[in-house]
């Protein structure tokens, strides 16, 4: 989500501001100001309510320790501590693991609440991947040069193979989310055995073609809307390549707009700062782990295509696509599920877009019971 760090920067600006220990004696102010005493004061009273909101929110999404699992801990993954939640109602249920976007786009801190319903049917486990979050908090960057995608690929089969031996299951669902599609389909290539089924959304298909398909929908999308705004913008940028970032960044600003993906993006934020066990620090580690997630592995992904992602998988393949994604265009996705061999595939459409699985995530769990959940049997 790196269209949010703007706003990240200046939240983060007033949160960062801590209050003074020993403050010196200061004059008084003029009348209208505000004091060094009064940031002090405002900032513990918004801490407070932050602290309730926790406690509140910690009680209402308990898990029932008698017949639930509730976890949240680092596991030694590939030499390092990284960051694992497991969270599920009933012990008994399939493992689900979900593998965030960005790179570095870490969804423990943010997704409790939308979440919680997929936990009366799955073991949700989340995982911020290397140099990302809480991993990255414990490691420090000095993992940057670690951070390759055939080394996370190695991390996120460990993780399976723990997570198997952890709760007693043969195998767990795979749901996988934009950049984690690609780290997703380099697990399941190699170790198939450890996995029932793979659920792609915000799917990446062709890293060579995305930004131009992208460009193409956003300019109809535009057109059928009336938005001139949009026609201006996107017309003054042209088609990709682009030589620096403006171009880039005017797509990313109309996916989002198109999508609804604004409201929702800005959301995480708030539900960030009222998640149980987590804090501001988290917030700051978030977009920490997107500055060197995208600094050391978009380099590496941008010459992915259908046959570098695979065209050829042992286990059954979904892609539950937002009807109108921007940011991986729908349509490409389509045409890379078409190309596949593998021993069932199906195509979903869940409305919404490229954060569908969040912004819809009632009927993204209505379709994973309905298609994936019964592959899962004697799990």
């Amino acid at each position: 989500m790196l269209s949010c760090w703007g706003a990240y920067v200046v939240f983060f600006a007033f949160l960062s501001v801590a209050p003074a220990q020993n403050p010196a004696p200061q004059q008084s102010a003029p009348r209208g100001s505000t004091t060094t005493a009064d940031y002090n004061d405002a900032y513990r009273k918004f801490d407070q309510t932050l602290s309730f909101l926790r406690e509140r929110n910690a009680r209402q999404y308990a898990i029932d320790a008698a017949k639930g699992v509730d976890e949240a801990s680092y596991v030694s993954i590939g030499g390092i501590e990284q960051w694992v939640t497991i969270r599920g109602e009933d012990r008994s249920n399939p493992v689900l693991l979900f593998l965030h976007g960005g790179p570095g786009d870490v969804t423990n801190p943010w997704s409790f609440a939308m979440f919680a319903p997929w936990e009366a049917h799955f073991t949700v486990v989340q995982w911020d991947q290397r140099g990302a979050g809480r991993t990255l908090s414990k490691s420090g960057p000095s993992v940057a040069s670690t951070m390759t995608l055939d080394r996370m690929r190695q991390d996120g089969i460990e993780l399976a193979e723990y997570l198997c031996k952890h709760l007693g299951k043969r195998k767990v669902i795979m749901v996988a989310h934009s950049f984690g599609t690609i780290l997703g389909s380099r697990m399941i290539r190699e170790r198939p055995d450890l996995f029932f089924a793979y659920v792609g959304t915000g799917q990446v298909a062709d890293e060579t073609q995305n930004y131009t398909a992208a460009y193409e929908v956003l300019l109809k999308k535009a057109r059928d809307a009336g938005n001139q705004q949009a026609l201006d913008e996107l017309n003054s940028i042209g088609p990709p390549p682009y030589t620096n970032g403006e171009g880039y960044g005017v797509q990313r600003k109309w996916a989002n707009r198109f999508e609804g993906a604004d409201q929702f993006l800005y959301g995480t934020l708030g539900l960030a700062l009222v998640a149980p066990g987590y804090s501001v620090r988290d917030l700051n580690d978030s977009i920490d782990g997107q500055i060197l997630s995208g600094e050391r592995l978009v380099p590496q992904t941008r010459s992915e295509t259908m046959k570098e992602l695979g065209l050829k998988f042992a286990i059954p393949m979904f892609f539950f696509e937002g009807t109108e994604d921007f940011t991986t265009p729908t349509e490409l996705a389509r045409k890379y599920l078409e190309a596949i061999q593998a021993p069932r595939k199906e195509f979903v459409p869940i409305s919404g877009g490229h954060f569908a699985v969040f912004m819809n995530s009632d009927q993204f769990l209505r379709e994973l019971v309905a298609h994936v959940l019964p592959l899962a049997g004697g799990h």
